[in-house]
């Protein structure tokens, strides 16, 4: 009997061991491709951030030199002044402007499913279509928005895209524009999971339509709101499709921002150890904010 037992132990041993084998080798294609254009990447980014390599000459190890340098570089400075506040205004106006929508459209409006149509279309152009686009629409001369604010008593309506002082708030406008209907039907999403049982019965304790807004849709929506928060500080750190395509980085450096600068550095000037510096520094900003975030969002965020 002891035998038998230990001879079906051992089979059930033998096939497990066959189902973990079998496992291992149906993801073996994706880790080797994650590991071969992921992992080894990532190190090997870290490793040339240290070196003076400029692609063409050998690497010389020259430790955190490269590092030294960014924080006295004005170029690097003035990008990431120009991204800080990139961030500043873009996160919090696409998070206003989608909830808004989202709770509009939410209300059951009349022609909803058109609204949503509208509104989520700019995310699905192309950033290409997008940038050349509102190139033409903020042209100071002949642009159609600056003839609608001298038809409206606007003598001398902005530069836009050729002023230092108005191209990166222009660069902001089409930000806000192309995303805030993504984050629209995200938020939709959060909101049509509320139970409708919460605002009937604060309806029937007489609460005003933004006491509910502000004691029941937000600290409800709050889940939602944190992980679009995530998303758009996210991608403020990582514009470059409408840089490029808009303004180059500038007039001047006056829309220059991180990622651009990287690219400048890396695929412009062939400075691949300083450019990969300045990538890494990104990614520890955006590390540390988004470990700030998860550490605050005890605080607020209500599940």
């Amino acid at each position: 009997m002891d035998n038998k037992k230990t001879r079906t132990s051992k089979v059930k041993i033998k096939y497990r061991r066959s189902e973990v084998i079998s496992g291992y080798l149906f993801i073996l294609p994706s880790l080797i491709i994650f590991v071969t254009f992921m992992i080894i990447p990532i190190f090997m980014g870290l490793y040339i951030s240290l070196t003076d390599y400029d692609g063409f000459k050998t690497m010389n190890f020259i430790g955190l030199k490269n590092y030294a340098d960014m924080f006295k570089d004005s170029y690097f400075q003035v990008s990431f002044k120009n991204n800080i506040l990139y961030t500043l205004f873009t996160v919090p106006g696409t998070l206003i402007l989608s909830l808004l929508l989202a709770v509009a459209v939410n209300k059951g409006i009349k022609g909803s499913p058109v609204f949503k149509t509208v509104f989520f279309f700019p995310y699905i152009t192309s950033m290409v279509a997008v940038g050349i686009i509102w190139t033409l629409l903020f042209n100071p001369t002949v642009g159609p928005i600056n003839s609608f604010l001298k038809s409206v008593g606007i003598s001398n309506p902005p530069g836009w895209l050729l002023s230092t002082k108005s191209a990166l708030p222009a660069v902001m406008i089409v930000t806000i524009w192309k995303w805030a209907g993504y984050y629209m039907i995200i938020f939709l999403a959060g909101l049509q999971g509320i139970p409708k049982q919460l605002y009937e019965a604060s309806e029937v304790d007489g609460a005003s339509g933004i006491t509910r807004f502000f004691h029941i849709t937000l600290p409800l929506l709050s889940p939602t709101t944190f992980l679009i928060l995530i998303l758009l500080i996210i991608n403020s750190f990582q514009v470059f499709d409408l840089i490029n395509i808009m303004t180059e980085g500038g007039p001047g450096r006056a829309t220059n921002v991180l990622v651009y600068r990287i690219y400048q550095e890396g695929f412009k000037y062939m400075h691949f150890g300083y450019a990969s510096a300045e990538a890494y520094f990104l990614f520890a900003i955006i590390l540390i904010i988004t470990g700030i975030q998860f550490w605050g969002q005890k605080k607020w965020v209500v599940y």
